[in-house]
């Protein structure tokens, strides 16, 4: 019997900035977070963290995203979540890292989403709690995160934290898979090859719902 594929649960990269056409100069982009500017603050921790006009340097990077992310700045408490999570910059630390985390995804970052529910699957920093991991997964799948998509459908598949239903594995796993998730699309075909041509056809048509209503019609 073919075995469903996982994926893996945690982001290794740090999110990613577009700064447009123009990229403000390290000089600016400095004076600006000295004077307290949390976007400054945080363009800086990217220029650090990328060595970007500036010498790689993570603990830096570090510095200015902690400033930006004590001032509320979402993409900065998420990154912030990833280096402790990871140790880069910083001492690995997972309950902080749940921390910061949380404080983004209170906010509708769904990264922080999405790392918020692999905390709670893998059990650390928190106590493992799949129905906490389906929850904020779920969250951050709505937003349009392939990988919390599959992750939901292989929660869905395996009744983690949520009772077992082909079908709706089965949506998300084409969701994520029409996003050019590889993991959801195997996924997809194998699951498929279980379904009677009933729940196929009514995957395929929820499925269609789910993505045309921006994944917030999904059940």
């Amino acid at each position: 019997m073919k075995k469903l594929t996982t994926t893996a649960f945690l982001l290794i990269a740090l999110a990613s900035f577009s700064y447009g056409q123009y990229a403000p100069p390290f000089e600016e982009t400095k004076a600006l977070a000295e004077q307290g500017n949390a976007s400054a603050q945080y363009n800086l921790g990217l220029m650090y963290a990328n060595g970007d006009g500036v010498p790689e340097n993570d603990a830096e990077a570090f510095r200015w995203y902690r400033l930006a992310a004590e001032q509320g700045y979402a993409s900065a408490q998420y990154n912030l979540g990833l280096m402790y999570s990871n140790g880069v910059g910083v001492p690995e630390d997972d309950a902080e890292a749940v921390r910061w985390y949380r404080l983004a995804a209170e906010q509708g970052d769904a990264l922080a989403q999405f790392g918020l529910g692999v905390m709670y699957y893998v059990g650390e920093g928190v106590p493992e709690n799949d129905a906490e991991a389906f929850r904020w997964y779920r969250l951050a799948a709505e937003q349009g995160d392939a990988d919390a998509q599959h992750n939901l459908g292989f929660m869905y598949r395996n009744g983690l934290g949520v009772p077992e239903n082909d079908v709706r594995a089965y949506v998300w796993f084409s969701v994520a898979a029409a996003q050019g998730h590889e993991d959801a699309r195997t996924n997809r075909d194998i699951i498929s090859e279980t379904l009677t041509p009933e729940q196929l056809a009514r995957g395929q048509d929820m499925a269609t719902r789910c993505f045309e209503s921006d994944y917030q019609d999904c059940e």
